[in-house]
């Protein structure tokens, strides 16, 4: 243990119930005091290396957030406990407009603007939110039980991270891969910055098609084209028709008057325009519409921009100048009706873009601005993941929506009008107006010659930092880092669909641009969160949930549970509270069940603990299911198939451990045979403690404060070693017996139900085998069948005589009778065989037609049809022992 670990001493007898609060404090501070967390102490070991998707520091981490980071803890748990050197590197992303936002809104509420502070001033002011919001991530992160190595944890405006950043951009603008441009972009007219095209969010809006007549110079007519934003005509520049549109052919190269305006626009042709569609004309506005934009490229058109930053109307807008551009529309509209030349106004649905940010509505607009040239990088992208190379995703069906948005990528609009972010790296001479780029002011000097340099004024979009996270995080652009070397490719990205193109994608193309390697093996994509009735959370429903809300009422484990078990790889999860009181029910059954086992382990230590030699059939059974337990949950686990794992071990821990071993170990525990109790002591041990390391990844609270009660080794479970399949555990004897016992004990526990005896009253029971085999594993087990059936008397034999009077059960191997004279009603007894006779008919029949089908028959593996005929034969045989005990009673 290190010095600071100070962990008392714990008291043998567990409490009566568990508390989560005090065991989910006590525990994560053990865990930091103890450095368990900290990768790099296991040099000879294989590195797994997992970085955390850096949350924004604009707030608190929701559901969303406690999905994400849940899968990576269980994955980097069980990769520790396996022996692996496991790096889970935190950290958290500036954000940019996010945070730049939430800090203006704070000071809006103030009076303020960062324009009356200046840009050092309301810097200093981001950085404290960042600080404050930090330290809740933090907070959050120990609540929910996150065994991250703080000792490597990363800011996305940290100076190492901010070094990595200028490499890549000067690395870039050198091989001509960045560029400066004018060009249509997204700009956000309330944050005042260029967004990029996965920034915005589209929404129906109920809107207008405004229909206006254009006149031609020569008077002789006009053209009509239709509109959704009448303010953007102020910018037109001409009218397109398609060049094989026969109701145009005479007009093109003709000249037009643009109403209002009076400038003059002639009419081009370019097959840009669907001809079917309204008019089949189309007025070109190349300042504020991308495909007008593109269009007037292609006719060299001036591009007349009629808007400011902020939204409103400029000087060539002519009397519309200081209008706000929806207060434009309105008047535009009214002085277009009073000339005569807005023709129809009809109603009109369309998709308007947004800001994911502000919710503003976004206004294509002419910029200067920084991109990145996507072709190449993609190219190298595509064909490493089409040779086989790429990497790896899961489900791998979301392998289609990454190489969809990779070919079909755009020019990366990088820079944004913001004070908040990594400051791009290119300096101007004041007096001459060159440009250059450089990793710092120093070098641009150098480079330029010059003193009176002034650094541009953006910064990059954020989402350029965090495309180099999982290798700038670990030391790059030092190629000398050990982290580097070590823990660079990273073994699997955790991660929602939703950012499949923000960020994987561009993880992927910067790693290979700058490693030469793709910078994770695996890609787990999961869901969203949604609520129970499958909406998605949001502020505006009122629907969302608070990650520590639930912690709060069930604990961390449970939310943890149910989270990571709820749902498939890439599928949505919805929330529902009777789920995570389920998996708190789970969780009590746990801690009930080691209680008991505790106070049955008296004296027992981790050395005394010995599973060979004589076994009974529940211990063996029980080694042997836990067994088949390990083996599934490793596949399932190293699958990332969270939901199956999760069945796994509830079944496994709450039905054959819970309910079946433990009642089954009470004879020995409570018996007179030493060596038995022995035997039994060391079972209950062995596989108590490996079932906690099995569910400890999951619930890794109660599985640390029960595994520290039990007789064990080591400090924690966290390094405990992860269970290993082994086939000399493997006893299919055991298990038949045990399902034969099992059957037996339900079916006498049904019929008392039935007919309303309890189980303190005893009761006589014959069982009579199908077999000599059957009968010798009855024998073996008389006790256990005694005892759990609770009986006065029992037979076990194959020739013994029916009694006439009584409750009968065929189950797989046997038949059950319970004389019960004076309890039951023959009459009702035929009923309820009838009942039962009726259902075997069914199934017999279900089965006839599944293998009388031959496409199944020729389709299905020859396994699944033997499985089939057993059951077709299980059926028809118990069905023949329900008719003849029918008759029977009826004779």
């Amino acid at each position: 243990m290190t010095e600071k670990q100070t962990q008392q001493p714990l008291s043998a007898e567990m409490p009566t119930t568990y508390d989560p609060k005090a065991a989910e404090q006590k525990w994560y501070r053990y865990w930091l005091e103890g450095g368990f967390f900290k990768a790099g102490q296991k040099q000879d070991a294989e590195p797994f290396t997992i970085v955390i998707p850096p949350p924004n520091v604009t707030g608190m981490l929701h559901l969303g957030h406690a999905l994400d980071c849940t899968l990576q803890d269980i994955l980097i748990r069980t990769k520790r406990m396996q022996g692996y050197d496991a790096l889970w590197l935190p950290g958290t992303d500036h954000a940019g407009i996010a945070t730049q936002t939430k800090v203006e809104q704070k000071l809006r509420e103030e009076g303020l603007s960062r324009y009356d502070l200046g840009r050092e001033k309301f810097l200093e002011q981001v950085w404290q939110w960042k600080d404050k919001y930090a330290e809740s991530i933090h907070e959050q992160w120990a609540k929910m039980g996150f065994s991250l190595d703080y000792s490597r944890e990363r800011f996305t405006l940290d100076e190492g991270l901010s070094k990595a950043v200028r490499e890549v951009f000067v690395k870039l603008y050198e091989k001509g891969l960045i560029y400066r441009g004018k060009y249509i972009i997204n700009w956000d007219p309330v944050a005042r910055t260029a967004l990029s095209d996965i920034e915005v969010e589209y929404k129906e809006v109920n809107g207008h098609l405004y229909h206006l007549q254009y006149p031609l110079k020569d008077g002789s007519g006009s053209i009509t084209v239709a509109t959704t934003r009448p303010e953007t005509m102020l910018g037109d520049t001409a009218v397109a028709v398609h060049p094989k549109d026969e109701r145009y052919k005479d007009l093109i190269g003709k000249t037009l008057i643009l109403p209002i305006i009076g400038r003059e626009i002639p009419v081009i042709a370019d097959e840009y325009v669907d001809k079917e569609f309204g008019s089949g004309a189309v007025k070109i506005t190349p300042a504020h519409d991308p495909n007008d934009f593109e269009v007037g490229l292609r006719h060299q058109l001036p591009q007349i921009t009629v808007m400011d930053e902020g939204g409103k109307m400029n000087k060539d807008a002519g009397k519309y100048q200081g209008m706000d551009r929806t207060e434009c529309r309105k008047q535009i509209v009214k002085d277009l009706q009073e000339l005569g030349v807005l023709i129809k106004i009809e109603d009109h649905v369309h998709q308007v873009g947004h800001s994911e940010r502000t919710g503003a509505v976004i206004e294509p607009y002419l910029s200067t601005q920084w991109f990145v040239k996507m072709k190449p990088l993609a190219e190298t992208a595509i064909a490493a993941q089409k040779s086989g190379n790429g990497v790896n995703f899961v489900p791998d069906r979301f392998e289609k929506t990454y190489l969809h948005w990779i070919e079909n990528v755009r020019d990366w609009c990088i820079s944004r009008q913001l004070w908040w972010g990594h400051r791009i790296p290119a300096w101007y001479s004041e007096e001459t107006g060159e440009m250059v780029v450089a990793y710092d002011e120093a070098e641009a000097r150098a480079k330029l010659g010059r003193d009176d340099l002034k650094q541009d004024e953006d910064v990059l979009d954020t989402w350029f930092s965090s495309a180099l996270w999982p290798f700038s995080t670990l030391g790059w652009p030092n190629e000398a880092s050990e982290d580097l070397k070590r823990y660079f490719p990273t073994s699997v990205l955790v991660t929602g669909y939703d950012i499949i193109p923000f960020w994987v994608s561009r993880m992927i193309f910067t790693g290979l641009e700058f490693t030469q390697t793709i910078p994770f093996r695996d890609t787990l994509i999961h869901g969203l969160i949604r609520d129970s009735e499958g909406r998605k959370m949001s502020k505006s429903l009122g629907n969302g949930v608070d990650p520590l809300e639930v912690i709060e009422k069930y604990g961390a484990d449970a939310m943890r549970y149910m989270l990571s078990t709820s749902s498939t790889p890439g599928q949505d999860l919805r929330f529902h509270w009777e789920r995570v009181e389920q998996a708190r029910n789970f969780a009590n059954k746990i801690w009930n069940a080691s209680r008991f086992a505790l106070m049955n382990l008296e004296g027992v230590k981790f050395e005394d603990i010995d599973i060979s030699g004589e076994l009974s059939t529940a211990d063996r059974w029980i080694l042997h299911r836990f067994n088949e337990t390990t083996r599934e949950v490793t596949r399932l686990i190293d699958a990332y198939e969270f939901g199956e794992t999760g069945r796994q071990l509830y079944n496994f821990i709450w039905d054959d451990l819970c309910d079946w071993y433990i009642e089954f170990a009470k004879l020995s525990l409570y018996g007179e045979d030493a060596a038995a109790k022995r035997k039994t002591q060391s079972v209950l041990a062995y596989v108590l403690d490996r079932t906690l390391r099995l569910i400890h990844p999951f619930m890794p609270f109660i599985s640390e404060e029960i595994w520290q009660h039990l007789p064990h080794d080591g400090e924690t479970i966290t390094l405990a070693e992860w269970p290993k399949y082994d086939p000399a555990l493997e006893a299919p004897d055991a298990v038949q017996e045990m399902n034969l016992l099992v059957d037996m004990i339900r079916s006498v526990r049904n019929i008392r139900a039935e007919v309303n005896v309890p189980m303190s009253k005893k009761i006589e029971l014959l069982v009579k085998p199908a077999n000599s085999e059957l009968l010798d594993i009855a024998n073996r087990n008389a006790h256990y069948i005694s005892r759990f059936c609770n009986t006065s008397r029992l037979d076990l034999s194959i020739e013994a005589a029916v009694p006439d009077k009584a409750m009968t059960a065929v189950v797989t191997g046997a038949e059950l009778y319970l004389p019960l004279s004076g309890l039951i009603d023959i009459s009702q007894e035929i009923a309820r065989l009838e009942k039962e006779l009726d259902h075997l008919n069914k199934e017999v029949e279900r089965v006839e037609k599944k293998l009388g089908n031959e496409g199944f028959v020729s389709k299905a593996p020859a396994k699944v049809i033997e499985e089939e005929k057993a059951k077709m034969a299980d059926y028809a045989e118990k069905r023949d022992k329900v008719l003849a005990r029918i008759s029977e009673l009826k004779a």
